[in-house]
């Protein structure tokens, strides 16, 4: 998926360009930064985010931790909470969100963590599951999604749904 400030996915209507233009406005009026944590997106986030103009008055950094060993040395999540739990779990995802927080200067963060295809499957976790996380003012949420469809598709609807719900945690 290639990103850039004149062609950006579209979600339910809405450029994905109107969703960060949003996020921006609130992260200025709280005076905050942002940063990311993105394993099966490789920095496609953090791509969205900066391809707005302006975006360094709210976009603090982001953290591509594809390997168990980057989301460890990088983030500081737990080795033991990685292999008790596997890399595509709810607590690996809120570990990234939080240490997100504590690895940078931002006062919010996104993480995502998932199997984008087309191999990568395990029990449980089919092709197209993601687990996400956000730290919002001071509050961790996750949720899991599974999308349809082939790896690029995955990873667009991955970074459409971190995007929008972290929009709306703005709110």
């Amino acid at each position: 998926m290639a990103l850039s400030n004149t062609e950006l996915p579209t979600l339910d209507g809405q450029a994905l360009e109107s969703v960060l233009t949003q996020i921006s406005s609130r992260l200025l009026a709280r005076r905050e930064m942002l940063a990311t944590a993105e394993s099966c997106t490789g920095g496609l986030i953090s791509a969205a985010c900066t391809a707005l103009a302006g975006s360094s008055l709210w976009f603090e950094r982001g953290f591509v931790t594809y390997s168990n060993a980057a989301k460890t040395e990088l983030l500081g999540v737990p080795a033991p909470l990685i292999e008790t739990h596997g890399a595509v779990s709810e607590p690996v995802a809120r570990a990234m969100a939080e240490g997100a927080i504590a690895r940078s200067h931002a006062q919010a963060s996104v993480s995502v963590t998932g199997v984008a295809g087309p191999g990568g499957a395990s029990p449980g976790k089919p092709v197209g599951t993601v687990w996400f996380g956000w730290c919002v003012a001071g509050q961790t949420h996750s949720e899991a999604r599974h999308f349809a469809g082939d790896r690029a598709q995955v990873r667009a609807a991955t970074v459409q749904h971190a995007l929008t719900r972290l929009l709306a945690l703005l709110a």
